[in-house]
């Protein structure tokens, strides 16, 4: 197989940039464009329906719930920025940086269980966003849900996503940018709303529930945002190599916190009034039955192009991830892949699907675990790693420094294979239970924690394989920044 191009082009309102590292020249990015950037990719209707289950199946009070939705951003979001610091150093795709860990042979195998993970989250967002245009419709003009309009509804929401991920970066950073002052203007309103019409006697009378259902809903909340940890670096590699590390994770979880917060705990305030929100089949037409419609409606549209950027980021990312695995075509369509995946699968968890929040948490935790044998393999290797080699990442040949030994990074594949499996054994869905899903690791749903740890330790552990030509020299960390600062 040739060596893959270094495809180019500027940062302009159509991205033409594939996996080849961005050159220092084109690196204007700053650190607070990520703000928007996470704020964006959290706001979705299905952060109140999991505050909702923390209530309904955890049986937490609102006390347990702020500690759940304080730690659970802090957690995955700090993950997420941490290995987002490698975008800045490589200038490139996450997956495209993974192969100097894995090899380009061995990359193959993480990169297509990531891939073949982002079909369902794509999926679940766009059945979210499908359920927002039938609600409005209905709130509206009284329009009932029908076959055919859930697949009209469809084919708009991933239209719309493929052609705003399509674009590329600089696109999803307006969209962001704009969508984060809406979503939260209109967030105090609703806030406001619940503020007078909630039973706040009933709300904080609530007893507390036990701590190891406190600790599973962290993991349950986190498992989202744990998804998001290989996309990191595809939206750090535009900023420049002296970026602030610290305030690269600092924007991450401040964008992510500044949602998951509030969303969590009004779903957890709605639930004590309405407790079939955490069960209903449609995770979004009950916002039209708590709120009043002036309000319901511009916040459900408001949602809509929130749950529109997150699938416009997943699919950004997921293009990147098609074109590792050698699917020799431009990232744009490559997204047209995962956009026609999320179609039939979207099609057929709102009409065959009888229960969507149950199917909704087993994804997610089979998600989390699938994406933290990579994590662990991939953090490690970055604490260690001084640079990127930027031909090397994009020569596919027996010539590449990141060939190994026929392509792979035996010890990475090692540890990442097993961790695989540790997590999946600690784990339990409903079609799914590991043999040691009953231990205390796994009762608290933990199973991509022990995936984490696995993969680094024995990673960290084994014997480390030298690329075969040097990388670059190591890059010049800046001073620290003063508290507070989120610029580069």
């Amino acid at each position: 197989m040739p060596a893959e191009p270094a495809d180019g082009g500027t940062e302009t309102a159509m991205e033409t940039r594939g996996l080849g590292p961005v050159p220092d020249g084109e690196r204007g990015g700053r650190v607070r464009e990520l703000v928007p950037t996470w704020v964006a990719a959290n706001i979705s209707v299905l952060l109140l329906t999991m505050g909702a289950g923390l209530v309904i199946f955890n049986r937490l009070n609102i006390w347990q719930v702020l500690v759940v939705a304080v730690a659970a951003p802090v957690v995955s979001y700090g993950l997420v920025g941490l290995i987002s610091i490698a975008g800045k150093r490589g200038g490139a795709p996450g997956m495209a940086l993974s192969r100097a860990v894995f090899g380009q042979r061995g990359n193959l195998f993480p990169g297509a269980l990531i891939w073949v993970a982002r079909w369902g989250w794509e999926t679940i967002n766009a059945v979210s966003g499908a359920y927002a245009v039938l609600t409005v419709l209905d709130l509206l003009f009284g329009i009932r849900s029908s076959t055919t309009l859930i697949v009209v509804t469809l084919l708009f929401f991933v239209g719309c996503t493929f052609v705003v991920s399509g674009l590329g970066i600089s696109a999803l950073r307006v969209c962001s940018k704009w969508s984060t002052y809406l979503f939260g203007a209109f967030s105090a309103l609703v806030l406001g709303h619940l503020l007078l019409t909630t039973d706040w006697p009933a709300v904080l009378g609530k007893p507390a529930g036990s701590t190891a259902m406190m600790v599973a809903g962290i993991g349950t909340i986190a498992a989202g945002g744990i998804s998001w940890v290989p996309s990191g670096p595809d939206f750090t590699r535009y900023l420049p190599r002296t970026a602030s590390s610290r305030a690269v994770v600092g924007a991450t979880i401040g964008g992510a916190g500044i949602v998951v917060l509030p969303m969590v705990l009004m779903g957890a305030v709605m639930a004590v009034g309405t407790p079939d929100l955490a069960t209903a089949q449609d995770p979004v037409s009950f916002i039209g039955e708590l709120l009043p419609t002036w309000i319901a409606v511009p916040y459900l549209l408001i949602a809509l192009v929130g749950m529109l950027l997150i699938n416009s980021m997943s699919m950004y990312s997921a293009g990147f991830t098609a074109q590792t695995l050698g699917i020799k075509v431009p990232r744009a369509w490559a997204v047209g892949v995962n956009a026609a995946i999320s179609l039939v699968f979207g099609f057929l968890l709102m009409v065959v699907a009888t229960r969507f929040f149950g199917s909704f948490i087993s994804f997610l935790t089979l998600l989390a675990v699938a994406f933290s044998a990579w994590i662990g393999v991939f953090g490690v290797d970055m604490l260690r790693r001084t640079g990127y080699d930027g031909p090397a990442l994009l020569d596919t040949t027996r010539t590449s420094a990141y060939w190994y030994r026929g392509g792979f990074a035996w010890q990475a594949m090692t540890a990442w294979a097993v961790a695989l499996v540790v997590g999946l054994l600690f784990t339990r869905v409903e079609w799914f239970g590991g043999p040691l899903a009953g231990t205390w690791i796994g009762r608290n749903g933990l199973g991509w924690a022990a995936g984490i740890v696995t993969s680094g330790v024995l990673y960290a552990v084994l014997p480390r394989t030298a690329p075969a030509a040097a990388a670059p020299a190591p890059e010049r960390e800046p001073e620290p920044e003063r508290a507070g600062s989120l610029s580069n």
